[in-house]
């Protein structure tokens, strides 16, 4: 049995064309999580689906119950693969994922899904944070832009930051050919 952990972090539908949030490169992003998930299918890691709904109906996206909120097809969950509900950023806040992890000994965890500067940045940290060794496989995630005291700020410089980040003392971080080679 696998030490390592795939944690797949929001992969769903209002994050793509016809959501209510949509990302730059999702689509892209977005196969490369299918090539990591296939990956780790095959080597018998434990896949674990986060799927994030706001706690308020009022939310401009990810709303309770709604389609957008659903995860994408290209990260589906198989029947027996756990699906986490999640209410805030960090999906280790007030969720069984720590006890799912520890429950199977699990050693590593590699991290893809979106957004690069919100919930990869926070479930790569706690997971550093509670000791296990940690890869983000950052072209298997995405954001978009971003805007700060009048400046408009890219959301491929939003997400190179936030990786350059990780990598200086969180994670490995690395590409999904790298990763599956």
């Amino acid at each position: 049995m696998s030490n390592n952990a795939l944690i797949v972090v929001d992969i769903q539908n209002d994050y793509f064309p016809g959501g209510k949030w949509l990302l730059a490169g999702v689509e892209a992003a977005a196969n490369n999580a299918a090539r990591i998930i296939a990956g780790a299918r095959e080597k018998g890691d434990l896949v674990i689906h986060i799927r994030h709904e706001t706690l308020s109906p009022d939310a401009p996206f990810f709303v309770p119950g709604s389609e957008g909120a659903q995860l994408h097809p290209k990260a589906a969950a198989l029947p027996e693969e756990t699906v986490i509900l999640k209410h805030f950023m960090n999906p280790y806040r007030e969720t069984e994922l720590l006890d799912v992890l520890k429950a199977r000994n699990i050693e590593t965890v590699t991290v893809i899904g979106n957004m690069s500067h919100m919930c990869i940045d926070a479930v790569t940290r706690a997971s550093d944070d509670f000791g296990f060794k940690t890869t983000v496989i950052h072209d298997a995630c995405a954001t978009h832009d971003l805007e700060f005291n009048g400046v408009t700020v890219p959301a491929a410089h939003v997400h190179a930051a936030f990786m350059a980040a990780l990598r200086f003392g969180y994670a490995s971080v690395m590409s999904a050919d790298e990763y599956l080679a």
